[in-house]
């Protein structure tokens, strides 16, 4: 192997590395907040306004260029839609998160290849070979599997999952349409739905958080809103780093490789909250997410070989 080809190598396997502990980081601090600051809305504009503060100077100093345009019309047809989606799938992440433990929500997150194919299908009409459709059934038996078994099973949680993994199915199939046809780079569009989003959201979130908290009488008396503030800002900036190392992955490598760097940062957040966290899980439970993300990586394989251009 050439030395630029394993200088390349050694960089992607370290911003993977970068990208698995702000992940889990993120993931562990939110439900750690969660648990004792239960506002799933407040988690998610802290995220978003995180990424709209930071990302800012952050990509001048990356010398990330100003590269496409977005005509005004696309903003209602296009921008606006996915700043919604995006809001309202982080929102739905975070109440499954606060409803079941972190492995068995990202275990229902391994769905999103069952949701594109579908959504793809029915949206953009695009067609898939029979090993890429038989591909699916690992995850979603692997899914069942994980669902039957879970200690902690909680219905909403298990909706709420749902719908934030169609969310982000939709998100990555109109995002990739959006690049596509503005020339935006992707950290760019990034920014802009994100900022967008809160503009949009900041007068939801004070008519239902806001005036909740307000009233959490007890936490201010006993000053124990400093743990869960200083907490909610670590999430928001690990959610930040944790979206700079996956668009910069996706630069940097084929779509296959980055599917399968993908479905194996699930494994690293799942096993690090059972680490961490110590949440009750059964044999058969492990068994099923195992068989889940096992699903997710032969997807990714099928779907890259046999993929119908």
């Amino acid at each position: 192997m050439e030395p630029n080809a394993v200088f390349d190598a050694f960089k992607v396997a370290l911003i993977c590395i970068l990208w698995y502990i702000c992940s889990a980081s993120g993931n562990i601090i939110g439900k750690l907040v969660l648990n004792e600051f239960p506002y799933p809305m407040t988690v998610t504009m802290i995220q978003l306004l995180s990424a709209s503060v930071y990302l800012g100077p952050i990509l001048r100093v990356m010398n990330v260029p100003h590269t496409g345009s977005v005509p005004k019309r696309y903003y209602m047809t296009m921008i606006i839609p996915l700043a919604f989606g995006k809001f309202i799938a982080s929102v739905s992440a975070h109440i499954s998160m606060w409803k079941v433990s972190v492995s068995y929500a990202h275990t229902v997150k391994a769905t999103l290849p069952l949701f594109t194919v579908i959504l793809s299908r029915i949206l953009l009409g695009e067609k898939q070979t029979y090993p890429v459709y038989f591909s699916l059934l690992p995850i979603i038996g692997g899914v069942l599997i994980a669902t039957l078994t879970e200690v902690s099973f909680d219905i909403v949680g298990l909706g709420s999952a749902l719908i934030a993994t169609v969310g982000f199915s939709v998100q990555t199939i109109f995002s990739k349409k959006c690049l596509k046809e503005t020339g935006l780079h992707h950290l760019r569009l990034l920014v802009l739905l994100s900022r967008l989003a809160t503009l949009c959201f900041l007068p939801m979130w004070f008519l239902f958080d806001f005036r909740k908290i307000l009233h959490q009488e007890r936490m201010v008396e006993e000053n124990k809103m400093f743990a869960p503030v200083f907490l909610l800002l670590l999430d928001g900036f690990f959610n930040m780093l944790h979206n700079i190392f996956a668009f910069t992955v996706i630069a940097m490598v084929a779509p296959l490789s980055y599917a399968v760097c993908n479905a194996t940062k699930r494994i690293v957040i799942i096993g690090a909250s059972l680490v961490f966290l110590r949440n009750p899980v059964t044999a058969a439970n492990i068994i099923g997410m195992i068989i889940a993300v096992f699903g997710v990586l032969l997807y990714n394989k099928v779907k890259y070989k046999f993929v119908m251009f």
